[in-house]
């Protein structure tokens, strides 16, 4: 099942805007167009634009983000094609991983410090039994 950018945008999140210039870009190219010059976006255009949706927690300039996704597409490839994966693709691939790693560590203490200060906010908020009003 194809659909179009309207729809695909209401489901994944993001606007269209944000869809037709990640396409200008080459990040996701949808699989068809309609006689009328639609963009018709497949499954796994769908999920492409999810996948690359996920990466901007990382704070990767579009370029980088297209860089990786190239790094990617490659590397699937070669797997599809019973090929092993290269050795600059494997390097680039662990310099992503470990900057995703980071940023997730790096979220991890912000949740940390939120959690104690959510703890202290409802001590202090929470009314303590055994007070009595006078």
């Amino acid at each position: 099942m194809v659909q179009q950018i309207g729809e695909v945008a209401t489901r994944v999140g993001l606007s269209l805007r944000t869809i037709r210039h990640w396409d200008e870009l080459g990040l996701v190219t949808p699989s068809a167009r309609s006689t009328g010059g639609f963009r018709l976006y497949t499954e796994d255009d769908v999920e492409r634009l999810r996948f690359v949706k996920t990466l901007k927690p990382l704070d990767l300039g579009l370029d980088q983000i297209r860089a990786l996704m190239a790094v990617i597409d490659g590397a699937r490839a070669d797997l599809d094609a019973g090929r092993p994966v290269g050795d600059d693709a494997r390097d680039r691939l662990a310099l992503y991983r470990t900057a995703a790693e980071s940023r997730i560590e790096a979220l991890h203490a912000r949740i940390h410090g939120l959690e104690l200060l959510s703890r202290e906010l409802r001590a202090l908020s929470e009314p303590r039994t055994g007070d009595a009003e006078d």
